[in-house]
């Protein structure tokens, strides 16, 4: 099947000078492409992405002091998760992450500090304040497509971590039902995977078809292949 072109609105879309949506999507393509361990993609994408963006997306003082803010809590906690782990980083920025959250005189810091501190939660295991996180910050992003599918995916990883399948599974099948393409293949390979945990076959085998037959220039296009073979 031959690759899906990229129709002009969407190309417009991207065109467009959002500096945080047109990197973000970039290095999120880089990014799948060459991760080694799908599980730990949620914490590895925003976190990179938050840093390297939120320098650039503010002009006003106060959100300008609050992206400095922003910048610095993800530095001490990438820090401090390299040196004692998830748990303790997520214990000692806590309160950072919390005072950009709740003091709110950066609007958008805020927003995308309650998404990064929702990924440092389930980073350290914490799943049920991720979640709440997740759903705090979605109304923000509705009318962001590509925000929005993260956010879903958060959701969607967090339920796994609780052992609640279906709800993942549920997760995984908005972001495919979505407007937005940049994750569908990773939503569906996951999908695929979780169907299996559930010891639904039929419906697995289905799913990993589907990225081969749909996302055949998906970076879980091969994986898919070998489950497939794995399968039979």
């Amino acid at each position: 099947m031959a690759k899906k072109r990229v129709s002009r609105s969407r190309k417009r879309q991207l065109e467009k000078p959002d500096k945080f949506i047109s990197f973000s999507a970039r290095f999120f393509e880089f990014l799948t492409k060459y991760k080694v361990h799908i599980l730990s993609a949620v914490g590895v994408i925003f976190a990179i992405i938050i840093v390297c963006c939120s320098v650039y997306y503010y002009s006003n003082s106060s959100e300008n002091k609050a992206s400095a803010m922003l910048s610095n809590s993800v530095a001490k906690y990438d820090k401090i998760k390299n040196e004692h782990g998830s748990v303790k980083a997520c214990q000692e920025v806590a309160n950072d992450f919390k005072q950009i959250i709740e003091n709110r005189w950066g609007k958008d810091s805020a927003k995308l500090a309650t998404v990064m501190y929702a990924n440092i939660c389930y980073n350290a295991g914490e799943f049920d304040r991720a979640m709440e996180l997740y759903n705090k910050a979605l109304p923000e992003f509705e009318n962001n497509p590509f925000i929005k599918s993260l956010i879903l995916n958060g959701f969607a990883y967090s339920c796994e971590g609780e052992k609640d399948y279906n709800s993942a599974a549920k997760y995984f099948e908005i972001i495919i039902s979505g407007p937005d393409d940049a994750i569908k293949g990773e939503a569906l390979f996951n999908l695929a995977r979780l169907y299996s945990v559930m010891g639904n076959k039929d419906k697995s085998i289905e799913a990993f078809n589907k990225i081969i037959t749909d996302y055949n220039d998906s970076s879980y296009l091969e994986m898919a292949k070998e489950k497939i073979f794995v399968t039979f």
